[in-house]
Parts: structure tokens; C-alpha cells; sequence
């Protein structure tokens, strides 16, 4: 196939780093069973780390970033989809080694596939994305854990980011009762929107006291964000609670006892979307089209192209999109 590639591709040479639009043929893709014409990307955290040549995001150079990608698939050689078949690709190395969603074009192995429900399309796909997959994780292991709605209270920090925002709304799709924290004090009423019930300030997550313990006030919480937060947050659950945790941008540190596991036997359950199995991936996908699917899902995102995707890096590395930011590709 001799048809052109439109990609943001970067790179880095000394310490200079070097980005932008460029085009490649499909020839010079990377390997892979399947290649998929794209539609739909994404802008998440880890692809502003990306495009700044972060070395524990871009594993190697040059890098098309772009962690999520939904589109069609051209051409197959795995049994996982044929030609014509509406997919997604997220997680696994993809947008970190592998060239990402950046792109009109990506070829990739066939298990980073997986098809789009039925009731699905690939925008909505994309909207939802590793950001929305990531939620729907932590969702599931509060469910499996035990933690119901009239346990009490459920927190969610960085809920002004993707996985935050899917997590308020799952929650409170779900009847919890959602206390979402943020930095972000103009985004208090959009937050109480999209079902938190109570908005708190995220230095409200912060105790430097050496007490082990805090006063019980969460069933259960979703962190995004980790370090000190994290930290307080576990010594601030309640008896049988569980946290689940999935991200760093407050820090990878975690200084913390096992008071809260031992005398209040929290628990303490990792997230981590992208070594998930390609069968998980299709069964909580396929929840996400059935008795998981986000309501209003584009009230969420801000839409952009591919040639003003460098606008949307720098904003997200600066902390300031709210929601989802959507790459149409065409």
C-alpha cells in the first residue's frame, strides 16, 4: 500500500526535543497484524508526557503519542478482526513504544484490538477511551469489594481529569453518594453537574499530622492522583472500605502505615488498564456499551484536529482541560 500517513510524530535529538506533523508512508508503520484507518484519538496525561519525550512514557523515538485510537480496520492477517471491522486500540504499548493514535493510519498486533460493541460508535469509543476504561475498572473493583451505595460516601480526587469525570458520573449513575475533589474552584458547579454531591478542595486531602489514623469518612474512594493524597485518603477510610488506585501526577511515593489495612482492614486495590487482557478488554467494554453506558458523554469534550493536537498537550501538562479532549482525525 502506497498511501500517505499523516502523523504528529516526535522525537529527540540531544536534549532538544523535536515535534509535529509530518507525513510517513504506511510502509514505514511499525509491524503488526492489523492496520486500522483511524477516526478518533484522544488527549490524556500520559500522551502530554508523551509529547514532551518524557523517558518513562515514550519508550522509544520517534513516537507518535496518542494512547487511545478507534477506527476501520483495512487490512488483517489475526483472527482478532478482519477487514471492515469497527475497532479500538488502548493500552498496551500503544502511543508509549508503538507508534499511537496520532495518526490517520496505525498497525498494530492483533490482540491491541478489540472490536466496538454493538450500540457504540467509535466516537463514543474514543470519548471514553483509556480515561473511561480506566474508571469502569476501578468501578468494578469497589462493586466486587463489596462497597455499596448506602455504605456511606465515596471519593474521587483529580475528578475534573478523564478518569475523575467518568468515575463522578459512573458513581453517581449508580446511586452513590459522590464527594469529588479538586483544585479547580470554577469547576465546583460543573463537577455537581455530572453528579458529585458534594465538591471539596483537594488541599482538604492533605494532613501532615503522624496520627496513623483519621477519622472514618469514606466507604470507599477512586484516586487518580497518588502521593500524599493517596496516602491520607487510605488513613481516611472506613472500616472495610476499599481505595482503588491509579495514578502519580501528585507523586509515586506512598508513606504510609498498615494501621489501615490492619485495624480497619481496608483495602488497597491497583489499577492498571494497560496490561489488562484483550478478553477483559471486551467484556468491560462491552459493559460500557450495556448496563455500564456514560450518559451524556459529549457534554464532556472539547473537540480538536489532528493539526491542533500540540495546543492540547500543553494545556493538559499545565492541569488545565477539564473532561475529555477528542482528536477527530478527519
Amino acid at each position: 500500500m502506497s498511501k500517505q500517513v499523516k502523523c504528529f510524530l516526535v522525537d529527540k535529538q540531544a536534549d532538544q526535543v523535536n515535534r509535529g506533523i509530518v507525513q510517513r508512508s504506511v510502509a514505514e508503520l511499525p509491524d503488526g497484524e492489523v492496520l486500522i484507518e483511524l477516526s478518533h484519538s484522544a488527549v490524556n496525561y500520559k500522551d502530554g508526557l508523551a509529547y514532551d519525550a518524557h523517558p518513562g512514557v515514550a519508550l522509544a523515538l520517534p513516537l507518535v503519542p496518542g494512547i487511545d485510537g478507534t477506527g476501520t480496520v483495512l487490512e488483517s492477517s489475526s483472527d482478532r478482526c478482519a477487514a471492515g471491522d469497527a475497532v479500538m486500540v488502548t493500552g498496551a504499548d500503544f502511543g508509549t513504544r508503538s507508534w499511537g493514535g496520532w495518526a490517520t493510519h496505525a498497525r498494530v498486533p492483533g490482540d491491541y484490538c478489540v472490536k466496538i460493541p454493538d450500540g457504540m460508535t467509535a466516537r463514543q469509543a474514543a470519548i471514553i477511551g483509556t480515561a473511561g476504561f480506566t474508571a469502569a475498572q476501578s468501578f468494578e473493583k469497589l462493586q466486587h469489594h463489596g462497597v455499596k451505595p448506602e455504605d456511606g460516601p465515596v471519593l474521587v480526587s483529580g475528578a475534573t481529569g478523564g478518569v475523575g469525570i467518568f468515575a463522578v458520573k459512573l458513581l453517581s449513575q449508580f446511586g452513590y453518594q459522590v464527594i469529588a475533589a479538586t483544585g479547580k474552584p470554577e469547576r465546583h458547579a460543573w463537577l455537581k453537574e455530572h453528579g458529585a454531591s458534594e465538591v471539596i478542595d483537594r488541599q482538604e486531602l492533605i494532613d501532615d499530622s503522624k496520627r496513623p489514623l483519621l477519622s472514618g469518612k469514606w466507604a470507599g474512594a477512586i484516586d487518580t492522583v497518588g502521593g500524599a493524597p493517596l496516602a491520607n485518603i487510605l488513613r481516611s477510610t472506613r472500616s472495610g472500605g476499599c481505595v482503588t488506585a491509579c495514578g502519580l501526577v501528585a507523586g509515586h511515593q506512598l508513606d504510609t502505615t498498615v494501621y489501615p489495612f490492619i485495624l480497619r482492614g481496608v483495602s488497597l486495590q491497583g489499577i492498571d488498564s494497560a496490561n489488562a487482557s484483550v478478553d477483559y478488554r471486551q467484556h468491560l467494554w462491552h459493559r460500557l456499551a450495556t448496563d455500564l453506558q456514560l450518559q451524556d458523554l459529549d457534554s464532556l469534550v472539547t473537540e480538536v484536529s489532528l493539526d491542533d493536537v500540540e495546543s492540547s498537550a500543553k494545556l493538559i501538562l499545565a492541569g488545565k482541560i477539564a473532561g475529555r479532549h477528542l482528536v477527530n482525525i478527519a
